[in-house]
């Protein structure tokens, strides 16, 4: 465990209460890809939406539905992850399976805003293939539980983190705050940093990986989102003031947000709830006391540093597209 707080008991997204996540995973030969998707809650979102917010620190990247999350403060479908051409048609899906379920889309109300992230999964997979489909899109939601994998699963199959084989990683942690015990959870899709910045509790361990494997130096590209939730009370603005906090976890990993690498958070609250047939003028929301965030802080920071090395410390070595490979990092753990 890195930093101080104490992890949630599962020490993942899921330790906040209602949050699951599932995958669809396509791994073999050239073909290795997926899609993973994070639902804040069991019932319906469209109807029992979140409060959100998004926070871009380099925007090379192509996201989906952002806008309207920053602009109405909510979220309400589940969130994928996925590789960066398939972009499009985990959103179709995502549109398709909230119509199933909302027949007053569009008819009697309005749309429906589909959120979609992505990293670029091209050195082990054949993204030009485009080989992710609709169903992919609806087996990663019906698998969804608060008990998932992580590694090379789901969206991040393909994925690479500092030179060595990425994908999605996960922790938590617990903030005490008026006797009662709140979560913050971090799930990444992590596919981006430079080989030999890569940072373990403050020690450099990508120099010695690239001194051992006689590697030459990479620039810092590829893409990391970080989908943080949390059982806090908090408003929109708080909850970006604490997303913005994710990009010090990804510091501590080694990364300086560099121009190849599409870096974002998006960041939701489960206890603030926003109904979408709302009648009162007037409704009621609660926030956290300003001066009480910093345990919020601390716990982004913290999850987000974690779920970085998890990823990889999870993820097997991979043989992917034209033979190309990537090494797991818990092979050069003797380096620490």
């Amino acid at each position: 465990m890195l930093g101080n707080l104490q992890p949630g008991a599962r020490n993942a997204i899921s330790d906040v209460p209602g949050v699951a996540v599932g995958h669809a995973t396509l791994k073999g030969g050239d073909i290795n890809t997926g899609v993973t998707a994070i639902l804040p809650h069991g019932g319906n979102v469209f109807r029992d939406k979140v409060m959100a917010t998004s926070v871009v620190f380099n925007g090379f990247g192509k996201t989906t539905g952002l806008v309207q999350v920053d602009e109405l403060g909510a979220i309400e479908t589940p969130i994928l992850l996925t590789n960066t051409l398939s972009v499009g048609t985990a959103a179709e899906a995502l549109v398709r399976y909230k119509l199933r379920r909302n027949p007053e889309i569009g008819t009697t109300t309005g749309t429906v805003n589909p959120v979609v992230g992505e990293c670029n999964d091209s050195f082990l997979n054949d993204i030009r293939g485009l080989h992710v489909k609709s169903s992919h899109v609806d087996e990663a939601i019906a698998a969804a539980s608060a008990d998932f994998a992580q590694g090379a699963v789901g969206g991040g199959t393909g994925m690479t983190a500092y030179g060595l084989k990425g994908g999605i990683g996960s922790a938590s942690r617990q903030m005490r705050l008026d006797g009662t015990t709140c979560h913050l959870g971090v799930l990444v899709l992590a596919n981006f940093g430079k080989p030999d910045d890569l940072t373990i509790g403050g020690r450099p361990i990508g120099k010695r990986i690239a001194e051992a494997k006689k590697a030459k130096g990479a620039p810092d590209q590829g893409s990391i989102i970080i989908v943080l939730a949390t059982d806090l009370p908090a408003s929109e603005r708080q909850l970006l003031r604490i997303a913005r906090r994710t990009s010090i976890g990804l510091g501590r990993t080694g990364s300086h947000l560099g121009h190849g690498s599409g870096d974002l958070c998006i960041a939701f609250t489960t206890a603030n709830r926003i109904d979408h047939n709302e009648r009162k003028a007037m409704i009621s929301w609660q926030a956290l006391a300003e001066p009480r965030i910093d345990i919020a802080f601390r716990a982004a920071v913290e999850a987000t540093e974690e779920a970085v090395i998890e990823a990889m410390l999870a993820a097997d070595p991979m043989v992917g597209r034209d033979g190309n490979r990537r090494e797991s990092l818990r092979d050069y753990l003797h380096l620490l």
